[in-house]
Formats: C-alpha cells, structure tokens, sequence
C-alpha cells in the first residue's frame, strides 16, 4: 500500500500565496501536477498559481474568496494555512495596534479560512496544515505577539483535530526563522533576531510542509530541522532548561550591545545592566 498521497490533480489552496514561504510552496505543488489556488493581501503578477485577493482579517471577504477558490477548484483536497506577520512586541508593554495586528492574521485569519474550508474538506476527507513556529513551543524575547499567536494557532489546531479528525487529517509544521521580509519590521525596530536563531533554507520548511501534505499516514507535529525536533523536544518535555537557555542567549546578546538604542528593549537593557 502506498505511504504518499498523490499530488496529481490534487485541489489545494494556500493563503499567504504571494509571501516567501507561499510562493515557493505553491511552485513546488504545481510542479508536481497539483491544481493550486492561492489566496493573499497583496497578489504579484509573477506569482506561480492564481492568487485571489483576500484580506484574511475581514469576516465577510474570506468566506468570499474561499467559496471562489474551491469553484475554481472544483472542491478541495488540501488546506495550508501559510499566511503569517511578525513584529515587534515585548510581553512587558501594554498590547496595542501591532499586537492586535499579529493575533488577527496568524491566529484569526488562519481560523476564518478554516472554517470556510471545513465542509469541502469534509466532503474530500482532506487534510490541512497549519504552518506554525518554533516559537509556538519556545517562545523568543521581546516578540511575544508573534509567539503567543502562533502557540494559540497550535491549541486551535487540536481543536480542529478532536472536532472534524474522523474525516479531515490536521497537521502543525514547525519552521524555525527563514531570511524573508517577515523579520523586516523587527529589525527596523532594532530588536533583530541575529544571534538568537540559527537560520535554515527556505527549502527544508517546503520539503516539510510537502511531507505533511502526501504523507499516507500523517505526523501530528513535525519540526522543519534536526536541531528544531531537538528544540521542540527541550520546550515540550524540559521547558525550564529550555527558558535558560533562551534567557542566557538574551543576556549574552545584551551585553554585546545588540540591543542598544532600542526603545522597545530599554526594559530588558536595565535589568542586565550589572548591579553595584
């Protein structure tokens, strides 16, 4: 029996289809004969599938903009929920505008979508995946917006799992930071993660969410990386060691000066500043 699903006219529909993941992973669906549909705010005219415009943050495009993909479709195999914004967001400061931002795409965009797909996925007993983060399990400093959102889109994902699994598989893909503009606004702020992630190529997170798509018989989780599934392990069964060890590369990063002139991180500066 086979253990990989076959791609070939496979109906898909990828959000975030114009971003870096998107692109890269709707290109390698279509090579492989898979009829893929992309929704995204801001479609390029050099994207590899169509892409339909959609703001994922309003209630009454999404349904909209799903119910004219699977047409196009002509029903729906596959869901990868790709779509996802970062920033910059110290867990100390009140929530404003960014945080509400990040929660509203990574967490509620990916549900509203979902939830538009549910009764063709149903129907095709189909599969979704959910492109989460490393920081859904260990959470990074002074972007606890992104981390809190990404944690929560794990927890709606096993609620997705418990509710529709009899027919629909549901899988958490778990990258840990890719070079993309995703970083860009972080970095402005002067809070980069350089230092505190180790980057990985772009493709290793597409051959993941590949294997999560056509596996015969799905993983529940799976890390993008070697050192990621190490990571995922730490944070799930040893989170203490893990805390220490992301609390004693912030301090490190610190007092290398990495965070000098950043407003944001003033907080975290005076508390490593070394007392008298």
């Amino acid at each position: 029996m086979s253990t990989r699903r076959d791609p070939l006219g496979m109906r898909v529909l990828v959000t975030g289809a114009s971003g870096t993941f998107g692109r890269a992973i709707c290109a390698r669906l279509r090579e492989l004969g898979a009829r893929v549909v992309g929704l995204d705010l801001e479609p390029r005219e050099d994207d590899p599938v169509t892409v339909l415009a959609c703001d994922i943050t309003d209630d009454d495009a999404v349904p909209a903009a799903v119910a004219e993909a699977i047409d196009r479709l002509g029903g729906l195999d596959l869901l990868i929920n790709n779509a996802g914004i970062g920033g910059p967001a110290p867990a100390e400061l009140p929530p404003g505008a960014e945080v509400r931002r990040q929660l509203d795409v990574n967490l509620l965009g990916t549900w509203r979508v979902t939830a538009a797909c549910v009764d063709a996925l149903v129907a095709s007993r189909g599969r979704v995946v959910m492109v989460s983060s490393r920081m859904a399990v260990m959470q990074l400093p002074l972007a606890a917006a992104y981390g809190a959102s990404k944690r929560a889109l794990v927890a709606y994902a096993d609620a997705l799992r418990l509710e529709i699994g009899t027919h629909v598989d549901v899988t958490c893909v778990y990258p840990s930071a890719v070079r993309s503009p995703i970083h860009d606004s972080t970095a402005a702020a002067g809070l980069s993660l350089e230092g505190m992630s180790r980057y990985e190529p772009l493709e290793g997170v597409v051959r993941t969410v590949l294997r999560a798509a056509l596996r015969g018989r799905p993983r529940r989780d799976l890390p993008t990386t070697r050192r990621g599934a190490v990571e995922f392990f730490l944070a799930r069964h040893l989170p203490a060691l893990a805390d220490r060890i992301v609390a004693g590369t912030l301090a490190g990063r610190v007092r290398s000066g990495a965070f000098q002139g950043a407003e944001l991180a003033a907080g975290v500066i005076a508390r490593h500043r070394p007392t008298r």
